[in-house]
């Protein structure tokens, strides 16, 4: 018989027998497979399963899969969770990215350009939409505006199987996404063809129809079962300076709003444009477009500046100029036609409530800027006309974080409670339609648990081989300039996606490289009979040595 030696009441080595007369050291711990959430995900206001989609693509040969069934099952993820793939792809600031582990190696992963493609997919083979209940609901749902909140939402409650009305006040849809984004950067053809993907699913469309001027929020409220306010924030604040009622001073968001509705808008030979955001890059771009010089003007530094920094980027390649640290202070005019302002130079002082530092006057130190057109984008804003019920003061619409306002059974989402990417839209009236089911039903849907988030230090990134991220072609600025529709950055070749996919390094799942089981020398690792499966466990084979944990590159393995 074979020596055992009794384990020790305290610490955490004890002795086995091994079966051959010998003893070795073990431990108590054993490996266990534990699911993390990559920050990529953890980055994305929405929680797009961006891992998910991407390893789809990445292991498809693996899986005995055409690339093009992949790409599909991936379209199919993507659409869990948002309708908007190749309009986010276009559009979004792509945060996943600035958390995605592989910024510790070579660069991150170009998530948003495979977003973009995947959609752009799904788009070229028109795959429809999948409903989750086949069964109609006789529950009517009112969907208050068609931006990316409310088309979300009636998107989310289309696939639960409630009817949904959508009404819009302007005579096409899509909100924001349609009248305050240019078609340089979202085509609108890109734009429809998401939207139509939905109300084929058997949404309701109501054009020219505004609530409080062709339909009362009453008579909207009698007649559904909940409501979802999506309005978004249209309305351009003014400078509060004297000059500023003339007719070639505009607000951004009006003159995004024109151009993008086909109007046509004389602005001269030199615009300038105040504001840091993107509605102000938005609009300066469009200038140049449109045959002006373009200038912005920003109290901050460019480090403050809230817009997209690839956009900031394009705007300076196409020669708009951008006065740092300066401000507006009295607008000059001739014969009522505004000609020119006088502006503050500034300097940083203490941070402001948003934590940026807030720009104090420079006493005596002014300056002139002569212009044709002057368009103000420093902030815009809800038009309650209608609906000012729901308004509670400077706070806009007030919701809990279903989605509910104060107002029983109205929910809301998107600018309208608070200015956000479109992306928050989306989360916003996912949520709502979610919390809508439950109202209606009295049944709670059951949430994904709060995952441990996986970060670089818990990982094996020497494992993962160098591999440089891939850029997308641009047009070339001259050729830019010559139209307001054309699109500045391409999509991938397939072969580009396919390559960026692989750069995913599964950060906190499995993916199959094999190393516990080649690591195991007591044969307690059990490789799955199909391959997808997980990796299993012969616990009475394991002495605790914890070398499956230690080489697991992904950190999904740890020892309990």
């Amino acid at each position: 018989m074979p020596k055992v030696v009794k384990k020790k009441k305290k610490g955490l080595k004890s002795l086995r027998s091994t079966g051959g007369g010998s003893a070795v050291e073990t431990s108590p711990y054993r490996p266990k497979n534990i699911e993390k959430t990559p920050p990529c995900m953890d980055h994305c206001p929405n929680g797009n399963q961006i891992r998910k989609m991407l390893m789809l693509i990445s292991k498809a040969e693996d899986l005995g899969k055409t690339y093009d069934q992949a790409l599909e099952e991936a379209f199919y993820v993507a659409l869990e969770t948002t309708p908007f793939p190749s309009t986010c792809g276009r559009v979004c600031p792509h945060d996943c990215e600035a958390g995605c582990n592989r910024s510790e190696k070579e660069g991150a992963v170009s998530i948003n350009k495979i977003e973009r493609f995947i959609g752009d997919f799904g788009l070229e083979k028109n795959l429809a939409a999948k409903k989750l209940a086949d069964d109609k609901r006789t529950e009517k749902v009112a969907v208050i505006g068609s931006g990316p909140a409310g088309m979300s939402c009636a998107y989310q409650l289309a696939r639960l199987g409630y009817p949904v009305t959508v009404f819009e006040a302007f005579p096409k849809t899509g909100g924001m996404l349609r009248y305050g984004i240019p078609d340089y950067r979202l085509p609108s053809d890109i734009l429809d063809a998401e939207i139509n993907r939905i109300l084929d699913m058997g949404v309701e469309l109501k054009l020219n129809t505004a609530v409080g001027r062709d339909v009362s929020m009453d008579s909207i409220r009698d007649e559904y079962r909940a409501t979802f306010v999506g309005i978004g924030a249209h309305q351009g604040l003014k400078l509060r300076i004297e000059g500023e009622d003339a007719s070639n001073v505009l607000t951004g968001t009006d003159f995004l709003h024109k151009v993008n509705a086909g109007e046509s808008v004389e602005v001269g030979d030199n615009v300038v444009v105040i504001g840091g955001g993107d509605t102000a890059v938005d609009a300066a771009r469009v200038a140049r477009r449109l045959g002006a010089s373009a200038t912005i003007l920003y109290r901050r530094t460019k480090a403050e500046m809230p817009a997209i920094e690839d956009e900031i980027k394009g705007a300076e390649e196409e020669d708009v100029k951008i006065e740092f640290l300066a401000a507006p202070i009295e607008i000059r005019r001739n014969n009522g036609t505004a000609v020119g302002m006088k502006c503050q130079r500034m300097e940083l002082g203490e941070p402001d409530d948003s934590g940026r530092r807030r720009p104090v006057p420079i006493e005596g130190d002014t300056f002139d800027l002569d212009f044709t057109t002057l368009i103000a984008a420093i902030s815009q804003e809800p038009d309650f006309d209608g609906l000012g019920d729901l308004r509670e003061g400077r706070d806009w619409i007030v919701i809990d974080e279903k989605g509910k306002t104060k107002t029983e059974a109205v929910f809301s989402g998107g600018d309208n409670v608070n200015l956000g990417l479109v992306i928050d839209a989306v989360h916003h009236g996912r949520v709502a339609a979610v919390a809508i089911h439950e109202m209606i039903t009295g049944e709670e849907i059951p949430q994904p648990p709060k995952l441990a988030i996986i970060k670089p230090d818990k990982m094996k990134l020497e494992y993962y081989e160098e591999s440089q991220r891939v850029t997308a072609n641009e047009l070339p600025v001259s050729d830019r300039l010559k139209s307001l529709d054309a699109e500045i950055v391409e999509t991938l070749s397939k072969e580009d996606v396919i390559h960026e996919a692989k750069r995913c390094m599964s950060c906190g799942y499995c993916f199959d490289c094999g190393n516990c089981w080649s690591y195991c020398q007591d044969n307690a690792v059990l490789k799955p009979l199909t391959k997808g499966n997980l990796y299993t466990y012969k616990l009475e084979f394991c002495n605790g040595c914890k070398k499956c944990a230690e080489q697991c590159p992904c950190g999904f393995i740890e020892m309990h």
